[in-house]
């Protein structure tokens, strides 16, 4: 059986304003960011501190990639990106494997994480809680960017559209993942009425891989997933395309940012941008593994106009940034 695709023209201005009428008394603006950072500039992420007693300038930088499947694999795919930032920056450069997106939140916040890639729905969180300061994602060659949230099935599951869900189970991968949750959630509730625990059973299971391995294994009905960690999946022959069914594919979200945390030296910050902005794509393993959704380099973005759309959703679900 092929794989099927059913796109939606969903509006997505028109999605989040049905989404604010359902859901407008108990939505509340995001939280402030939590006091120890100040934004001066008003771009929405942390300053740099004025002090420079308050800059750190590590020997060993600590890199981590935002764990949507395997880190031992991933550990291999930015290696030569190591290696390039290590060239540029003067510095050793440690690939930590984070199980979790709580994980990667805390070390960054506990000072031992200095360069990371937060995942959509993490980056708000990331850049409140624990200062973090996205400058990157990666794009096509025409500078295009980002990916589809798809709501996956398995063939025979009897669920061939979105209504057929209630009553069953729907497989989430956590609460801070956009693509994962938070925009399935928004459209589950906006469009067709469908309230978790109410008309069907959420399920977490941890990471996008493992909700698409559940459903092509069928320990799950249906799953909310990035389409382009499916992509991947496909390309590695991990599962086969027809074990997925598609009955849902959104518009584009803002891919995985990649930044730094506040307080690194400044000088430090300009070169790790250096290191991002001038790695050669051609020939390399991060090119080959993201070659199916087309990315061949790093583009700089603005956190405050890239996530503009993020943090609607959020507020619109009434989620906070709580950073105790």
């Amino acid at each position: 059986m092929t794989r099927h695709l059913r796109k939606h023209a969903t509006n997505l201005t028109l999605l989040l304003f049905a989404l604010f009428l359902l859901l407008v008394l108990n939505a509340g603006a995001a939280s402030a960011m939590d006091p120890r950072f100040s934004d001066r500039d008003g771009d929405l992420v942390a300053d740099i501190p004025t002090d420079p007693k308050q800059w750190v300038d590590p020997a060993t930088l600590v890199f981590a990639y935002t764990p949507v499947e395997d880190p031992a694999v991933y550990a291999k795919v930015w290696d030569g990106f190591i290696k390039h930032m290590e060239k540029v920056t003067g510095k050793k450069v440690q690939f930590f494997p984070v199980q979790s997106n709580a994980a990667q939140l805390e070390a960054m916040r506990a000072g031992r994480l200095h360069v990371a890639g937060f995942n959509t729905g993490s980056n708000p969180l990331a850049v409140n809680c624990a200062g973090f300061r996205p400058f990157t994602m990666m794009a096509r060659a025409d500078n295009s960017f980002g990916y589809e949230m798809e709501i996956i099935t398995y063939p025979g599951s009897g669920i061939s559209k979105i209504e057929d869900i209630r009553g069953g189970k729907m497989a989430f991968t956590s609460q801070t993942s956009n693509s994962g949750f938070k925009a399935p959630s928004a459209l589950l509730a906006a469009e067709y009425g469908l309230i978790a625990e109410q008309d069907y059973e959420p399920v977490f299971s941890g990471k996008h891989d493992n909700s698409i391995l559940g459903v092509a294994n069928k320990d799950y009905p249906a799953a909310a997933i990035a389409n382009s960690v499916l992509n991947r999946m496909f390309s590695r022959d991990v599962v086969n395309p027809e074990q997925i069914v598609t009955i849902y594919k959104s518009q584009t979200f803002p891919t995985t940012g990649y930044g730094v945390v506040y307080n690194l030296h400044p000088e430090l910050q300009k070169k790790i941008q250096e290191a991002f902005f001038s790695f050669p794509w051609e020939g390399s393993v991060l090119k080959e593994e993201f070659k199916n959704s087309g990315e061949a380099k790093f583009i700089p973005i603005s956190y405050k106009e890239h996530w503009a759309v993020v943090r609607t959703i959020d507020k619109a679900m009434g989620v906070t940034y709580d950073c105790r």
